[in-house]
């Protein structure tokens, strides 16, 4: 088995891979995948096999300054989107604090949890506002 891995290794040497931009393709893919399943319309059949096309050309390219031109542009286009879900990941994985909005500027507060109803003064604009924690 070691063999055929060293194969594939040397074949693939030189080669561009995967990336994140292959992982959302791949998660489209499978997407359109099963839709085309389930409704057996032969668009979501053509859009999986594009996606499908797609990857593996990125990932079998010796032209590796373009694919990586490529991830680095889909990277900035959904930066804000990556941020905000690890933002909501950290924070439903912190079980020691709440957090809350400002009623007046919107600024997120994070409070200790489990401390009942305090008074909330707000570090960017002052205001207090009382919440249950």
């Amino acid at each position: 088995m070691g063999g055929f891995r060293d194969k594939v290794s040397r074949w693939m040497y030189g080669r561009y891979g995967s990336d994140q931009l292959n992982k959302c393709v791949m998660v489209f893919t499978i997407v359109f995948m099963v839709i085309s399943l389930f409704t057996r319309l032969t668009v979501f059949y053509w859009l999986a096999l594009g996606g499908l096309i797609l990857m593996y050309f990125r990932m079998l390219s010796k032209n590796i300054y373009k694919r990586s031109a490529e991830n680095t542009k889909y990277l900035k286009a959904t930066a804000g989107i990556r941020r905000s879900f690890a933002r909501m990941k950290s924070r439903s994985q912190d079980k020691s604090h709440c957090y809350f909005k400002c009623p007046s500027c919107k600024q997120t507060v994070r409070v200790p949890r489990g401390k009942g109803k305090i008074s909330i003064r707000c570090p960017k604009c002052s205001t207090e506002f009382v919440k249950k924690t």
